[in-house]
């Protein structure tokens, strides 16, 4: 590093540190690929608005426990290193860093933390449970199906396995829930098959009194001999005790008896406290957890359904939005529809809505399209981090609209009586999960388009006496982006230089040159990622393919500039100047290099189609990681732009995009 970036980048970090707090408030620091990432004392202390014109920096946001600023390949390992310089502070792995950031979390933020882990581990089969629910009720309306031999035997082993699924929901819970707090897995399977075990009176029927249920009397306390079939509250408190029983006793006991009897006293003690003790506490937190809900939608009425919409995308801010999936389960196990789900889909777009209204006022800004277009579109796949953040957040009004758009919405499920046969999917994925009883899916339809209107036209209202503070609002993600297909200022374009440390075309003739697939599957645009700095081209622009395997490719002739050491994120240069990331995963980072193996070095020459690095992809997707392989355009040659092919399934080599001089 030469003197006048170390110069430039001591400059960067004294301006991070005043304006994170100071010195006592930054905790740990670390890097990502593209992001230099803080773990403060107070997040409050941080002037996210001032950081976000830093120089070099492309963007900032706070995302759970972090403070994460966007520098971008290459430049944020020399940024971070500097920062640890100058705060004479060991530059952490991201493991370490993620640790000081739990020991920072209160034990309310922990334990949401902890329960949103054991979901995301079985979120596939419970989507899966609830998209055949939701089949299998429209299949049972239809006369038709009922009538034809082979559709009515499809309609039932469809119905058969979306029960299945549900019926040993808990059995799942326990086995997620014991690996994520440390325990064998198998130790979870063992004690959800005793929870279920046919040896024991089904749940259901005993409640139905349709099954004589057997009392035993175990030091003078009566204990019945009841499943827990849809326990899942049950399932939780006795996989957390299960783990920590497995821990203790795979510690103490000598190695030389260790495997015959740690499991057997593991499974012995969590059995007794299972029936004991934490099964009935279980049932009465789960009925109770019921009954509040249920007496809020029979006592409080469209009063309930209103506030509980109107505030529910406050309640993702805060992350507490996680612990809502246990408790849909529960809700459809006591009282076979599920409420909460309608209500926090009309709540999800009501807050798209808020976008649309949001860019209506401020459509002429070229900016303001990229950031709103995009983030509207997760919105209608249930995912509303890039809305909440890029937007409503960042200029305060929209988000108050979003959330009265929710309450309107909420009256209108009210009103609708409006339910879900499952959970786990909202919005437009969400319709297949409504029931059908009452016209359930026009219904379904009408709440989520008055709630869009709603959320639309309070932000439109509230922007008349907000519009003298939010014309001084940035009207942008990224202060130093270039956009995608725009020429960068000379001053920009010699910072770029100074930081890739390469040369940049500026002969036409090198274009266009053509980017071929990196990886065989699904070719999306990169606003379809589900990570706010990707799908809003904080970056660059770019493209995804969703993998069909774990290897990835080069695509094409270039330089490496850069292997990260979590090997999951590679940044290459082109011939022609272009620079490149290949970036392998959401948050993969946090693995930590686990399952992901790199071919290639820094600085080593790659044709179009040799093999860079290769991933397991099953193995990431059951951690709970998404597998997207995002390509991004970091560091346009001047005058280019990148026009992308269409959508379709590519295999590797398939031409997937150019690289050509504007005009």
């Amino acid at each position: 590093m030469d003197a006048e970036k170390r110069q430039r980048y001591e400059k960067i970090a004294e301006d991070i540190v005043r304006l994170c707090g100071g010195r006592s408030n930054i905790l740990g620091i670390a890097h990502c690929a593209t992001r230099l990432r803080l773990v403060l004392e107070d997040n409050d202390k941080a002037d996210t608005k001032a950081i976000e014109e830093v120089d070099l920096a492309k963007g900032v946001f706070v995302a759970g426990d972090q403070l994460q600023i966007i520098f971008g390949a290459g430049l944020v390992n020399d940024v971070c290193q500097v920062l640890a310089e100058y705060l004479h502070m060991d530059s952490m792995s991201l493991g370490d860093l993620k640790t000081k950031a739990n020991k920072r979390m209160n034990p309310l933020q922990r334990a949401v933390k902890a329960l949103s882990d054991v979901f995301i581990e079985i979120m596939p089969g419970i989507l899966a449970a609830a998209l055949l629910t939701g089949l299998s009720s429209v299949l049972g309306n239809i006369e038709f199906v009922q009538n034809n031999d082979t559709l009515y035997g499809l309609s039932r082993l469809i119905n058969i396995s979306s029960g299945a699924i549900f019926g040993f929901l808990p059995l799942c819970v326990a086995y997620s829930t014991v690996k994520r707090f440390g325990g064998r897995p198998i130790m979870g399977l063992v004690i959800g098959c005793i929870m279920l075990t046919n040896s024991l009176a089904d749940a259901n029927a005993a409640a139905q009194g349709t099954v004589e249920v057997t009392t035993l009397h175990i030091f003078g306390l009566p204990v019945e001999l009841i499943g827990f079939q849809g326990g899942i509250i049950v399932a939780l408190l006795i996989g957390i005790v299960t783990a920590k029983l497995d821990i203790f006793f795979e510690r103490k006991i000598p190695e030389v008896i260790r495997l015959l009897v740690s499991p057997l006293l593991t499974t012995l003690v969590s059995s007794f406290l299972l029936f004991m003790i934490i099964g009935p506490i279980g049932r009465g937190l789960a009925n109770g957890i019921t009954a509040v809900l249920v007496w809020m939608t029979e006592n409080l009425g469209v009063i309930g359904y209103a506030a509980f919409s109107g505030v529910q995308q406050l309640i993702v801010i805060t992350g507490l939005h996680h612990v809502f999936g246990a408790i849909e389960s529960q809700l459809l196990v006591d009282t076979g529809r599920n409420f909460l789900n309608p209500l926090m889909s009309v709540a999800i777009i009501a807050q798209g809505g808020a976008v649309l209204g949001y860019l209506a006022g401020h459509f002429k800004e070229a900016k303001t399209r990229e950031l709103c277009i995009p983030s509207f579109i997760s919105v209608l796949f249930g995912i509303t981090e890039p809305a909440l953040f890029g937007v409503n957040l960042r200029y305060r009004y929209p988000i108050i609209g979003g959330c009265l758009g929710g309450a309107v919405g909420g009256v209108i499920v009210y009103v609708t009586d409006l339910a879900a046969l499952g959970f786990g999917t909202t919005v437009v994925p969400g319709l297949a999960l409504a029931d059908p009883a009452h016209n359930g899916y026009i219904n379904y339809i009408i709440a989520h388009v008055v709630a869009l209107a709603a959320g639309f036209l309070f932000t439109i209202l509230l922007s008349i006496g907000f519009r003298g503070k939010a014309n001084q609002e940035p009207a942008r993600t990224a202060p130093k982006e270039t956009a995608p297909g725009a020429a960068a200022s000379p001053a920009e374009e010699t910072s770029a230089q100074q930081v890739s440390g390469q040369p940049v075309s500026d002969k036409a003739a090198d274009f266009p040159e053509e980017i071929k697939a990196y990886v065989p599957g699904e070719l999306v645009g990169i606003e379809k990622v589900n990570d706010p700095t990707f799908a809003q081209k904080v970056l660059g622009d770019g493209v995804a393919i969703l993998p069909a395997e774990g290897k990835i490719y080069a695509p094409a002739d270039s330089t490496v500039e850069m292997v990260m050491d979590t090997k999951h994120a590679i940044a290459l240069r082109t011939k022609a100047g272009s620079g490149f990331l290949i970036h392998v995963g959401i948050d993969t980072v946090n693995l930590g290099g686990k399952y992901f193996t790199a071919h290639v070095t820094e600085g080593q020459q790659v044709k179009q189609g040799d093999y860079l690095l290769d991933f397991d992809m099953e193995k990431i997707k059951a951690e709970g990681y998404d597998t997207a392989a995002c390509l991004i355009f970091t560091e346009p040659v001047e005058g280019t732009q990148l026009v992308r092919d269409a959508e379709r399934t590519v295999a590797a080599g398939d031409r997937i995009a150019v690289v050509a001089m504007q005009g």
